[in-house]
């Protein structure tokens, strides 16, 4: 990057920071409030991280050899025995190269590979020789699982466009993985090919066959064929990764390294039609009050539909589904959310999740992302289709309101048009749905969401081989409302229509400038816009804000936002920084996700990273930052200095921390909706530790801790993750988390009163707040065979709040509060009625409540999963749900595990068959 654009850029973010520093402990890559949401999708992990390659230009590795495929003459068997003669006449390639733990050096044991090919489909196979077979790992597992196995994967660019591909890969124990490559760096295992793949071991090693039919991959027609590929073997027991080129581990850059895999002649994708059917029965077993009309305790739910996979010439593909079911997903894990942020659930259903980095948006170009205080926007969230029903239900004695929306269809477009154009479009229509209300013995029906059409359009083109790149991402949410009460509660429909890019500096691309910008309007009803305008996005009742006022005449509400950031890929060197900005109307909610609006917020962030091994140490790296927010009324609301580091040694433990310092500074959230308060310096730190991971047993733990006001006490959290790996095919996994939060400014409520005029006419209650909370999620992975297993997860939790001392913000830009019961005011001891002036005096009193709390949860469900033949798969499910809520504020573990016994629960049993067919 020119140096004079650097230091204009720098220059603008540092004009945002401000003059001392301040924030909350921020984190890359995280879809959090308080942690960066500028992150790969769902299911996405950087592919530098997992699968780096070597050091070359965007055109390829000038050193990295060419692989010829080789017609093959017979028919193949994938059985992993290597045993036809068309294996030995093709192209032996044996030249990798250690990445790790020695980068260049040559392999500790010989791998060959060769590729044939026919009409239907490509065949890789690979020797993995070992000079001591009886020490392969071989763990069994889930497909797509990440066991520590010996494993040997191939990767292939059929495009050659530098930046995507596909990946195969097949471990020891026979376990196959798959997924898509993209963005050069980055992989998305969401993907699952119908393909072939089989290990055998002998006394030379272990080898292994794949078949992967053309129908699986996309690439042009043509005569001859130039594809880019890769290899990789991982040996287990020695942390070893050996690649046909590799990247350094302070470069970047992996489909641009390929190989060029050569002699594919005469083939051609055949017509691509692949239906999948499913039927289903589900039964219920469900806690019921007598006298519940709709429910009697058990409910039994047939079901049935199909999903559809087409191809639409050579270069896109159609997805469509018809009624789909998602009963085999995980469930989502309890919280208990005293915040005013929306939680936010990943995506865990396949037909969303496969293929959604082609919708990832602002998300090309740079190989990290970093955000200090910062939510980026999601604006396509898939989860809002067939999201749980806005609309309210009626006071009655009994409810039945789903616990979704039904998705009618679904339909996925995704491919390539012309030269480095991609282009994805995803439609659906959800139903009408209606809640059941009893009331006085009387039934009837009540809508809850009106029918509704949700569109996705994505365009993006690339320029020089993926040096320069521009996108164009567009929502739509439409909504049938026909009832006046709905209409005030959802929106008839919103629109968010955004642009986003990059560009590479330098030849070796060392730099990559990239950013996006995005504009949304929500129509509705003047009601429901008002509410919408003081919802906890947004806030335009602020009193004291000079730049936002409630438009309660308005039918729509509008916004923008954008973000630019600058990146350095490679190098010991780390430079990251970034400068974005929310307007308070955006809103991408109908169909997207957000954290906060009304923010400008920037940082600087430098580092460095040691990647060869030492006597000590085998790599580490040291983080700084700075970082800043402010409103756009100009107000400071965050800022702050972060540093983190880590270290591996060279018995593969490793080391991790973070401190943060967190100056005074303004907040406009904590009286949500009222004036501004001030947040007390403080300041955090944590410290980390992890085993080797390649031992039976594996650790790792995690304290840290803060403190945000004076007189406070501080915070804590502790976590120790245990993992057990008895047997090649059975894995334990439980980590518990310890929270010990307090606070002195809890949220309780706000209350009109005339002679509150420091306060503008209200009284804005906070309270202290001790909350302490013990979670843990337990996994247990049994794997019968490659295409047979056991997985279950469970998430137990305790949380227990108590409060204590009432109080009211005594002026506004303050962290000043009035204690009910001190300074002449009074609380009535029995019946929380709290007299702010005491009881002769003129203030209205205050009716508060007990909101102390001791909530427990158990949630966890078991799939049994047996895929009888390729792409078909039987799915046995058990789900399970319990809780039990008290307001004794005390936090004792027998005692509410005893009543979590006792507590009725939910189950769910469920059986589910798919069947994949294809020409």
């Amino acid at each position: 990057m020119p140096a004079t654009v650097l230091i204009q850029y720098v220059w603008l973010v540092s004009a945002w920071l401000p003059p001392a520093l301040s924030g909350v402990a921020p984190c890359a890559a995280s879809p959090s409030p308080c942690r960066s949401a500028a992150r790969p999708p769902a299911a996405v992990t950087r592919q530098g991280e997992v699968r780096d390659t070597s050091d070359a230009s965007a055109s390829g590795s000038a050193s990295a050899p060419r692989v010829v495929a080789v017609r093959a003459t017979e028919r193949i068997v994938v059985d992993g025995a290597l045993d036809e003669p068309g294996w030995q006449a093709a192209q032996a390639v044996t030249e990798l190269t250690q990445r790790d733990p020695n980068e260049g050096a040559p392999p500790s044991e010989r791998t060959v590979v060769r590729i044939l090919y026919d009409q239907d489909a490509i065949y890789v196979g690979a020797r993995m020789q070992d000079s001591a077979p009886d020490s392969i790992v071989a763990r069994l597992g889930r497909r797509d699982a990440r066991t520590n196995s010996d494993r040997f994967t191939f990767y292939v660019d059929p495009y050659l466009d530098r930046r995507s591909g596909f990946y195969f890969s097949v471990d020891a124990a026979g376990t196959v993985g798959d997924g898509v490559l993209f963005n050069d760096d980055w992989d998305d295992a969401s993907w699952d090919g119908v393909w072939d793949g089989s290990a055998r071991h002998d006394e030379e090693g272990w080898t292994v066959e794949m078949r992967i039919p053309y129908s699986q991959l996309r690439f042009h027609p043509r005569s001859q064929h130039v594809w880019g590929t890769n290899v990789r073997r991982e040996i287990a027991r020695k942390n070893e990764a050996d690649y046909l080129v590799f990247t350094p581990r302070n470069a970047s850059g992996f489909v641009s390294r390929f190989a060029e895999l050569v002699g594919l002649e005469g083939i051609a994708l055949r017509p691509r039609i692949e239906v999948m059917p499913y039927l289903r029965t589900k039964a219920e077993y469900l806690p019921t009050q007598p006298g519940n009309p709709f429910h009697d305790g058990s409910r039994y739910l047939p079901g049935a539909g199909a999903d559809l996979k087409l191809g639409i010439g050579s270069n896109l593909t159609l997805d469509a589904t018809i009624n789909p079911d998602f009963g085999q997903v995980e469930v989502d894990p309890a919280v208990v959310n005293l915040s005013d942020i929306e939680t936010f659930f990943e995506e865990r259903r396949p037909f969303f999740i496969e293929g959604s980095s082609v919708f990832a948006f602002g998300r090309g170009g740079a190989n990290s992302y970093w955000g200090f205080n910062w939510g980026d926007p999601l604006v396509f969230y898939s989860r809002r289709i067939g999201r749980a029903p806005q609309g309210s239900v009626p006071p009655s004695d009994f409810a039945d309101v789903p616990e979704g929306t039904t998705i009618l269809g679904a339909a996925k477009l995704t491919g390539r048009l012309g030269r480095g154009l991609r282009v994805g479009t995803i439609h659906a229509v959800t139903a009408r749905e209606f809640a059941g209300v009893g009331m006085a013995g009387e039934r009837r029906q009540v809508e809850v969401e009106p029918a509704a059409y949700y569109g996705v359009g994505r365009v993006q083109q690339e320029f020089a081989a993926g040096r320069h790149g521009i996108g164009l991402l567009s929502t739509a949410a439409v909504r049938a409302l026909d009832d006046q009460r709905l209409r005030d509660e959802v929106s008839d429909g919103a629109l968010v229509l955004g642009l986003d890019g990059w560009s590479f500096f330098g030849e070796e691309k060392t730099w990559v400038i990239s950013g996006w910008a995005a504009a949304s309007q929500v129509r509705g009803s003047a009601r429901h816009i008002t509410i919408l305008q003081s919802s906890p996005l947004h806030y335009f009742q602020r009193p004291d804000a000079r730049h936002l006022q409630v438009d309660s005449s308005a039918t729509s509400l509008a916004g923008y936002a954008a973000r630019v950031s600058v990146n350095k890929q490679k190098g010991n060197v780390v430079f990251n920084s970034a400068l974005g900005v929310i307007d308070p109307g955006f809103d991408v909610n109908d169909l997207g996700f957000l954290w906060l609006t009304d923010v400008v917020n920037g940082h600087i962030a430098m580092g460095y990273r040691w990647t060869q091994p030492g006597r000590v140490l085998r790599s580490a790296h040291v983080t700084g930052a700075v970082f800043g927010s402010r409103d756009l009324d100009g107000n400071t609301v965050g800022w702050g200095v972060f540093q983190n580091w880590s270290a591996q040694f060279l018995n593969y433990w490793s080391v991790n921390g973070f401190w943060a310092y967190n100056p005074e500074s303004v907040n406009n959230r904590r009286t949500r909706g009222g004036p501004l308060t001030l947040n007390p310096r403080g300041g955090e730190m944590g410290l980390g530790v992890g085993s080797d991971s390649r031992r039976t047993w594996v650790f790792d733990a995690w304290a840290g801790g803060g403190r945000y006001a004076e007189r406070s006490r501080a915070s804590w959290n502790v976590m120790i993750g245990v993992e057990w790996k008895p047997a090649p095919d059975l894995s334990l996994r439980v980590r518990p988390i310890l929270n010990r939060q307090r606070t002195a400014s809890q949220w309780i409520g706000s209350f009109g009163d005339a002679t509150a005029t420091a306060t503008f006419g209200r009284r804005y209650v906070f309270a202290d707040l001790e909350q302490t909370e013990l979670s843990a999620s337990v996994r247990l992975d049994w794997t019968f065979t490659p295409k047979l297993s056991l997985q279950f997860y469970g998430q137990p939790l305790i949380s227990v709040g108590d409060y204590e001392d009432f109080k009211e913000l005594a002026r506004p830009r303050s962290y000043a509060f009035r204690v009910y019961g001190e300074d002449g005011s009074s609380v009535e001891e029995g019946t929380y009625r709290a007299n702010p002036d005491g009881p002769a005096g003129p203030a209205r009193p205050i009716q508060l409540w007990n909101p102390d709390f001791n909530f427990k949860s158990l949630r966890g469900n078991a799939v049994l999963r047996w895929e009888y033949r390729p792409g078909s798969a039987l799915y046995l499910v058990w789900t399970q749900r319990r809780s039990d809520m008290e307001d004794r504020p005390e936090f004792r573990i027998g005692d509410s595990l005893e009543r979590l016994w006792r507590a009725k629960p939910e189950n769910i049993l469920m059986l589910k068959a798919t069947y994949w067919w294809s020409p």
